[in-house]
């Protein structure tokens, strides 16, 4: 015969703790992600000291000095150069180094650098630039200390003679404002501002020449910029009269253009100019060369002197430049010039793939976050132009993500379903862009979600009833079996503690278990016939 003790033991786990800390990261990812409708803006001069303060950005969007470090506050400058720091401790914004506007905008009058504030916890981005000021550290100069003109003596007043331009760095009033010529009665000076900028220059033949009265003249020509105080730069012109019997070069357009696709190989032939001179032997023979064109373009396109043809020499790049304009000048024996004007459109193609720039490559969510909670942001940019650079944003569709675009490019990763760490507690999102140019051109990214626990599954034993025996007349606290609960969760809100809850019949309970292992224990020695 035998007899029965029946009792029940409950398995808890940490869910009233649990509970406190689901409201507040309920409040914390409700409002996930908060983007500056505003842009931050500050100016700084070039060549200022490294480190030079730019801006205190905790006074400018009043947060307290303690949410920098906490929320892990950081500046990102656009490009792969990154020019400022933050100091978490101060809130201040500084320049890493000496900034020089030529060399970060060569091509632009206005010098803007964009960057983005991060915060975390909640994700909050804020946008912000910062103009570098141009200040007058460079003079004007010319190519060459000396030009030399030969101008035949029949030449008519109002006849113009192209002269090379001076090129200054800097931009605005800093920047090359005007030419002078020394005092002489034969030329004055008309200048013209091309679509590039850049000013160029012509003598204008005021009185006719007469070789027999003066066969060379030596003009001063300066170039200043509207600095203060202002700078300049000078070149010796020198004209060489010629006899009249001599004939100068004759070009077969004054103008000539091309159109060019970016990814021209080298050695492509663009264009040929073709002068003709009159003159017998070496002096009707033409020689041509560049003038009045810029150094950039020099690089990119070589001039065959003998033949007039202008070939590809360099990497064309529409995002860089869009057109180039440049002077050919034939020259004959006798050193008697014509100028003719070329003028090159550079098409764009599909040559750059969209660019992806993450934020950050890891993300954390908890697993009862509400649909649409933002779990990253990344930006796309793509250089190219027209549908070129044109892109959109995919991830799989299996997935319980949305892509949503914001502002600017950016675009934000969301929640679009329900979360549940115990079916799948990670995922290696892979996140595609491409544009629509043709052929469509396209690039990679993955970031990692981490699906953080909540406390959302009870404690299961593995078994509905436990049986155990003893045998009467037993020793205290005698072990007699085990029990054992499982939880789904993870780390503290899987943490199981046993207890007894009552046994029928029984003021004081005969049996005890152990809060940490399941452990049954007989508290004293039971007697069958009682």
């Amino acid at each position: 015969e035998s007899g029965w003790l029946f009792w029940r033991v409950t398995a808890c786990g940490r869910r009233s703790g649990d509970r406190k800390r689901q409201v507040i990261l309920f409040i914390l990812f409700i409002c996930m992600c908060q983007i500056g409708a505003e842009t931050l803006r500050y100016s700084l001069l070039e060549e200022m000291e490294r480190d030079s303060f730019v801006a205190n950005i905790a006074k400018d969007l009043g947060v307290p000095l303690s949410q920098l470090a906490a929320r892990k506050a950081r500046v990102v400058s656009e490009g792969d150069e990154q020019l400022f720091r933050l100091n978490q401790n101060t809130g201040v914004l500084t320049a890493k180094e000496s900034l020089d506007r030529e060399e970060i905008c060569p091509q632009s009058d206005i010098c803007t650098i964009a960057f983005k504030i991060f915060f975390e916890n909640p994700l909050q981005l804020i946008r912000g630039e910062v103009e570098v000021r141009d200040v007058n550290d460079n003079s004007p100069m010319f190519p060459e200390k000396e030009m030399v003109l030969k101008i035949l003596e029949t030449a008519s007043p109002g006849s113009r003679f192209p002269l090379e331009s001076a090129q200054d760095r800097d931009v605005g009033n800093n920047g090359l404002q005007n030419y002078s010529l020394g005092s002489n009665p034969h030329f004055s000076l008309a200048t013209e501002t091309g679509k590039d900028g850049v000013k160029y220059v012509e003598l204008v033949l005021q009185r006719q020449l007469d070789r027999e009265e003066q066969g060379e003249l030596n003009l001063l020509l300066i170039a200043t910029d509207g600095g203060s105080p202002p700078r300049s730069g000078m070149a010796q012109v020198r004209i060489v009269v010629v006899d009249a019997n001599d004939n100068i070069p004759v070009f077969e357009r004054e103008v000539y253009e091309a159109r060019l696709a970016e990814n021209s190989p080298p050695e492509q032939l663009v264009v040929r100019v073709t002068a003709v001179d009159p003159d017998e032997g070496s002096n009707g023979e033409v020689h041509y060369s560049f003038t009045q064109t810029s150094e950039r373009s020099r690089q990119l396109f070589q001039l065959n002197p003998t033949t007039g043809e202008i070939r590809v020499s360099g990497n064309l790049d529409f995002e860089e430049v869009q057109s180039h304009k440049m002077v050919v000048k034939a020259t004959d024996g006798g050193e008697l010039s014509a100028h003719c004007k070329v003028l090159v459109e550079v098409l764009d193609v599909n040559d750059n793939a969209p660019e992806i720039a993450l934020t950050s490559l890891t993300a954390s969510i908890p697993e009862d976050a509400p649909p649409r909670t933002v779990v990253a942001l990344f930006s796309v940019r793509d250089r190219d132009s027209g549908d070129n650079g044109r892109t959109e944003c995919l991830i799989d569709e299996d997935l319980p993500f949305s892509l949503t675009p914001t502002f600017d490019n950016y675009y934000e990763l969301r929640t679009n379903a329900a979360l549940d760490r115990e079916s799948k507690a990670q995922y290696n999102i892979t996140i595609t862009a491409r544009d629509w140019g043709t052929p469509r051109l396209s690039s990679r990214e993955s970031i990692f979600v981490q699906i953080s626990d909540v406390n959302d599954n009870p404690p299961e034993f593995t078994q509905e009833i436990y049986t155990m025996s003893v045998t009467e007349n037993n020793s205290p606290m005698l072990r007699i079996g085990s029990m054992n609960a499982t939880d789904a969760d993870a780390g503290k809100n899987a943490h199981v503690n046993y207890a007894l809850v009552r046994q029928e019949n029984k003021e004081q309970p005969d049996v005890s278990v152990n809060a940490e292992t399941g452990d049954v224990y007989i508290l004293r020695p039971l007697d069958y016939e009682k």
